[in-house]
């Protein structure tokens, strides 16, 4: 049964909605699609589901471009209701053809609803009853004719073969092939390279597949030791030039260049570490990046290639006419060059593809309907709104303000925690150092965890950081519990009174179900404050795959019923991908976290935050 079916504005303002129906949705299914669908870009699936508790809602829905109107429908997920589309389909052209942009109400709109969810509900009954009736005919005569023929063929070649009784081997042979060509009923074809017929050693030169001949093979093979034996002989080196090896010469005296690259030692035998001060250079995360203007209003060339051949069958003056009047409405077919263009761009730029497809099928979409402006081409238009929507998607819906929230803690007395996860290798403890230098320079008190205790240099890897930092460092040591390490650690920082603990973990790859399950514990037992996904910036199509199934299993494995899942993301190696900047927007996609961290280089000075627009920009340029 149908629970419920509203139209509403993009604006937010709802014109309409069933009375009839009146049932009471359990959660907010609406607000969640809208939020998570309509405003995210992926507007271009066919439904979404919600899950509630008590309850497993599926909705769908359509737009009216022209209009600014969506039309939403809501069900019970197990039911399975085929008249859905059909039902919103009609509800959208009925209407808009009443709709006014300056009435609010339509309370006239309940009788003519009523009427197309009887239509729609009798032709899903039609269309269900024809199947039933036509299927199963169809089938059980097929089936029949098949087992009939089968039976008639089988036992045909069963006589055959013995009648011949002791007859040629040929005969023989096909009559077993056929035979065991077919089994209950059903008929089976027979590869016919495999029946091959030879009479007395000679090959059946009018059979279109000849005989496997192993005489041949042999030839072939002493050929090909001919031509080795050729080979080896031509490679013989000449004994008139003797190759004589070269004595190595030692030379006792010391090497003139540094070798030993390591930290020097005083004489008790400790490590002399050079301190870096947070006074030593300003991090780029406090340095506003200025972006140039040039070149924003540049056209793709591929897609000037593709409208070329469209412009040349509708004519000069039809093309002149229409960019001046204006298309009517926008037709799939119109702007499918343009999407296919704008996605072999964002793939080239190391989107993922199916990143890039929901995409482009979210703004198909939302510009489907839609009147074209005059003297406006498809492909600008198209550009204009991708643009839109990755500036939509890679803005942070939320608030990343992180000194705000470590202050904020403050006041409440407990330190900050900010726990670091991700797949082996990406820079997790170098950036976390990084975050830990910002911080320093903002007069935060850091303590770093170090809870990798799998992984083996890395407590002395963070030590290190933290010597060369000036901060304290909670550590003890290997082969630990780390969830029992970092509630150690949170509990000293709150004894010595530091705002912020950063918690380092162990790389992990997302498949890994050992060290997923002791990632879940270490987050449920701590509740931190924000966790961050450490990635690289130089993955392609693995980001979707390591951040969704990071959220799965930190959803499937936490005991908790409201499962904490990745806060932000923290993209490393940015300074090696020149343009290939489409994993920032590929991970924001897919998981909904804002990238609050951008890894640029080696030194602690190498931190900076995300620039929308600059990233835009490279990606549709």
């Amino acid at each position: 049964m149908l629970e419920q079916l509203l139209i509403f504005t993009r604006g937010g303002l709802i014109l309409w909605t069933c009375k009839e129906l009146g049932n009471a949705l359990k959660g907010s299914p609406i607000d969640t699609l809208i939020r998570s669908c309509l405003l995210e870009e992926r507007s271009g699936a066919a439904s979404y589901n919600y899950d509630a508790p008590g309850a497993s809602y599926t909705l769908k829905w359509t737009f009216h471009n022209e209009l600014g109107l969506v039309f939403v429908a809501v069900y019970q997920r197990i039911l399975h209701l085929l008249y859905v589309d059909d039902l919103l389909a009609l509800v959208r052209r009925e209407f808009s053809e009443i709709y006014d942009p300056k009435r609010t109400v339509y309370n006239d709109f309940d009788e003519t609803f009523r009427q197309l969810r009887m239509e729609a509900e009798a032709r899903a009954e039609e269309l269900k009853k024809s199947k039933q009736m036509v299927k199963p005919v169809n089938n059980s005569k097929k089936q029949g004719q098949a087992q009939k023929a089968g039976l008639d063929k089988g036992n045909k070649k069963r006589e055959g073969s013995s009648a011949a009784g002791g007859g040629d081997d040929n005969d023989e042979g096909k009559g077993r092939k056929l035979e065991n060509g077919h089994s209950n009923g059903n008929i089976v074809e027979i590869d016919e390279p495999r029946m091959t017929a030879a009479v007395n050693g000679k090959e059946n030169t009018s059979s279109n597949f000849s005989a496997f001949d192993v005489s041949k093979l042999q030839k072939r093979t002493k050929g090909g030791k001919k031509t080795d034996t050729v080979v080896n002989k031509g490679s013989k080196v000449d004994p008139k030039k003797k190759v004589t090896k070269k004595n190595r010469v030692w030379d006792d005296a010391p090497p003139e260049t540094k070798l030993d690259f390591t930290d020097p030692v005083d004489g008790n035998g400790n490590e002399k570490i050079e301190v870096v001060p947070a006074s030593q250079g300003e991090s780029m995360m406090d340095v506003e990046e200025i972006i140039s203007s040039d070149s924003e209003g540049e056209e793709d060339d591929n897609v000037q290639k593709d409208s070329k051949p469209e412009a040349t069958k509708k004519g000069w003056f039809s093309s002149m006419f229409q960019s001046i009047a204006g298309k009517a409405n926008l037709e799939k077919g119109d702007l499918e060059p343009a999407l296919k263009a704008l996605k072999d761009r964002l793939m080239t730029k190391n989107v993922a593809e199916e990143i890039a497809e929901k995409l482009c099928e979210s703004v198909a979409a939302s510009l489907e309907g839609k009147k074209l402006a005059s003297f406006t081409r498809v492909s600008s238009t198209v550009q204009a709104a991708m643009e839109e929507a990755l500036v939509r998607i890679l803005t942070p819906q939320r608030s990343i303000d992180i000194l705000r929230d470590v202050h904020a803690a403050k006041e409440q007395r407990k330190p900050y925690v900010v726990v670091f996860v991700g797949v082996n290798g990406v820079g997790k403890s170098t950036n976390l150092a990084k975050v830990a230098y910002w911080l320093l320079q903002h007069n935060v008190s850091v303590m770093m965890a170090a809870c990798d205790t799998f992984r083996s240099g890395a407590v002395e890897q963070l030590r290190t950081h933290a010597r060369r930092l000036q901060i304290p460092i909670f550590e003890k040591g290997y082969e630990k519990d780390p969830a029992i390490v970092a509630k150690e650690a949170i509990q000293e920082a709150t004894r010595n009174g530091s705002d912020v603990v950063l918690v380092d973990t162990a790389g992990r790859m997302q498949d890994n179900e050992p060290l997923m399950r002791a990632l879940s514990k270490l987050i449920y037992l701590n509740n931190p404050d924000l966790v961050l996904f450490v990635g690289e910036a130089l993955v392609g199509n693995d980001a979707v795959d390591q951040l969704s199934k990071f959220n799965q299993k930190l959803a499937d494995l936490s005991t908790s019923s409201t499962p904490r899942l990745i806060d932000g993301i923290l993209l490393t190696k940015f300074d090696t991908i020149d343009d290939k900047v489409g994993a920032a927007l590929s991970m924001v996609y897919i998981s909904g976290a804002p990238v609050m961290f951008v890894g640029c280089g080696q030194s602690y000075t190498d931190l900076k935050k995300l620039n929308v627009k600059s990233i835009v920009k490279t990606l549709l340029k």
